[in-house]
This record gives structure tokens, C-alpha cells and sequence, in this order.
């Protein structure tokens, strides 16, 4: 149990070191307005934080950061609620107010608006698509024996994707191929399309349609794709003017682990309530040992579709970063229920 005088020392020395980056020692912190305590005070009691875990002592400086144990105290019970300038919160409107339709150039702009706010890495995962709902689907013809199948979801996603088909079809074909799909596909899960395609769809297009067995071949194969959520980034510059990496191999290593969209899938689409801070190796990330991760889920109609994050150093604004992820999450929430939530 930490007494008050080492309360208010850990909150102005990490507050100090988010804003500097180098390390406090007892005199600037005698100096403080809040701090009525003589600097000898202040050092035994740097000395036993330090002995607690809470901070820890640089090998060339005097002063001391806080420890990864000292930055969760901090967060865990010294923030207070961070609330967004009227600028912010107008900046944060604007860009929502945009109408949108599809839904990932909602996601790129929400991870710009994040990267923009904060100065760090903002990280996006994209809505589920396992059980995402055909919304249309549509067939444009390119050169002979090739098309554009263009597939929308419920949730605003749109695919394209090149499809082969017959040499010979004619365009009454694909038109009824078009309307078939539509008819009994419409509403249908993605992960249930298979399933459809060779039961009902087969039925109908073997009546109406020529060549039906080729065509279907094609639409099997493009409509049943593994899909999975994608991930955006957004100022992974940022990293760059942080006095943390000025490691080469640390930036590099860090950049690297971005790369990697099926482990940052993994990590962000974990379920969460609220807002969710990592710091450092709560990470389990060798790469993110020096960083924190701030997230929040982002829902349509009630329903998790994805997460919202930013990536920083340890020494983060973590009072600023948790009300910009906290206000983009619930607006973003509510710019794609607005749009895609059937009432």
C-alpha cells in the first residue's frame, strides 16, 4: 500500500517523463506547484518506489522512469477521464458526417483520424466476415471468357474479383446467372454460400441456364474464398520522432511484426468490453516490450464487428490516447450502424 507522498511523487514523475522522455530526479520535482515536499524527501521515497517496483534508475542518469508495473498503477487508478476539446470533438464529426457508403473507406479514414489525433500508430481491424450477409452481387463482362463479379456484404463490405466463364455465353445468360444468385443467395451468411450454390442454385441455373455446370465451377470457387478481416494502419512514421526507437533494430523489428496481418488479426480481434490498455510485455510480444496498446470495439446495431487501437511507447499520453480511442470508437459505432443496421 503506497502512502499519499508516494501517490502524488509516482503521478508527477510519470507525468514528467511522458512529457520529456528523460529522467526525473528529486529537485524537478520540488519544483512542482503540487509538491510541498523537500527534495531528500522526495529521494528516500524514489528510493523505495523504486524498491516496490514502481520506477526504475537508468545506469547513466540520477533520475528515475517508471517501470512497466508503475505505468499500470498509473493507469489502473490515477487517470482521470480525458475529455476532447470542442476542436477534436467537431474534427472527429466532420469526418464521420461524410457519407461513406463503403465501409473500409470508413476504417481507413477512422485509422487516419487516430494516427492524425495521437502522433502514434493506429491500428484498424475490419469487420468479421465470417458471418457477414450477401447484400448483391453483380456480373460484369470484360474480355471474351472473363468477368468482374462484384460481391457486397451487409456490412458495406465490396469484393471484386475476376471470374472465368464460357466463351460462348450469351448476355441474356449472365443476366439470368445475376438474378438467380440475387434471388436465393440474397441474406445468405458468406460461410453458407457453398452449401447454397450446390443445392438450390445448382437446381435453378441447370433449368435456365446454359453451360450452367462451368459457371457454377467459377462462382464455387470465388464465392467461397477463406476471407478474413483486414487490418489498417495508419502513421506508422510516427514511430520515427519517438526518442524510444532511435534503435534501428528495435524500429525495424517492431515494423516487421506490423507486416504480419494473421498475428495482429489474432491480437486485436481477442474479445474485450470497454477500453483495454497492454503495456509492454502484457503484450507477449517481444516487439511490443517497449510499447503500449490502447483498443476498443467498434459494433453495428449492438453486433462486435471489429477493433480500434493505438500503438505508442510505454511512456504514452495515456490519459489523452484512452479518450481519443474511447470517442472515434463510439462514433464510428455509430456512423456504420446509422448506415448498414437494418431497422
Amino acid at each position: 500500500m503506497l502512502t499519499d507522498r508516494q501517490l502524488l511523487i509516482l503521478h508527477a514523475i510519470v507525468d514528467d517523463y511522458i512529457r520529456s522522455a528523460e529522467p526525473v530526479g528529486s529537485r524537478s520535482i520540488s519544483k512542482r506547484e503540487d509538491i510541498t515536499f523537500s527534495p531528500a524527501t522526495i529521494r528516500n521515497d524514489m528510493a523505495d518506489l523504486e524498491e516496490l517496483g514502481f520506477l526504475e534508475k537508468p545506469h547513466s542518469s540520477a533520475g528515475r522512469i517508471p517501470s512497466q508495473k508503475g505505468y499500470r498503477y498509473y493507469v489502473d487508478n490515477m487517470l482521470m477521464p480525458h475529455d476532447l476539446t470542442e476542436d477534436e470533438q467537431a474534427n472527429i464529426r466532420t469526418i464521420f458526417s461524410d457519407r461513406m457508403q463503403e465501409i473500409e473507406q470508413v476504417i481507413q479514414q477512422s485509422a487516419k483520424l487516430l494516427s492524425n489525433m495521437t502522433s502514434y500508430i493506429s491500428i484498424v481491424l475490419g469487420p468479421e466476415m465470417f458471418e457477414a450477409k450477401l447484400r448483391s452481387l453483380q456480373i460484369i463482362p470484360l474480355a471474351k471468357g472473363s468477368a468482374i463479379l462484384i460481391l457486397v456484404t451487409d456490412t458495406g463490405h465490396v469484393e471484386n474479383q475476376t471470374i472465368q466463364l464460357p466463351d460462348t455465353i450469351e448476355a441474356s445468360d449472365i443476366e439470368r446467372v445475376v438474378n438467380i444468385l440475387n434471388d436465393r443467395l440474397m441474406g445468405v451468411p458468406l460461410f453458407k454460400l457453398r452449401q447454397k450454390l450446390n443445392t438450390e442454385v445448382s437446381k435453378v441455373m441447370r433449368a435456365h441456364v446454359t453451360n450452367y455446370e462451368q459457371i457454377l465451377s467459377s462462382l464455387e470457387h470465388s464465392l467461397t474464398n477463406e476471407r478474413s478481416e483486414k487490418v489498417f494502419y495508419s502513421g506508422k512514421t510516427n514511430l520515427l520522432s519517438q526518442p524510444e526507437f532511435r534503435d534501428v533494430d528495435k524500429v525495424r523489428m517492431l515494423l516487421n511484426m506490423l507486416e504480419e496481418d494473421q498475428l495482429m488479426q489474432q491480437i486485436l480481434r481477442a474479445p474485450h468490453q470497454g477500453i483495454q490498455v497492454k503495456i509492454g510485455q502484457e503484450n507477449n510480444l517481444e516487439a511490443f516490450d517497449s510499447c503500449s496498446m490502447i483498443t476498443a470495439t467498434y459494433s453495428i446495431g449492438g453486433k462486435h464487428m471489429g477493433t480500434i487501437g493505438i500503438l505508442g511507447p510505454t511512456r504514452m499520453e495515456y490519459r489523452r490516447v484512452i479518450g481519443v480511442v474511447d470517442s472515434v470508437s463510439k462514433d464510428l459505432t455509430k456512423l456504420l450502424t446509422n448506415l448498414y443496421h437494418e431497422s
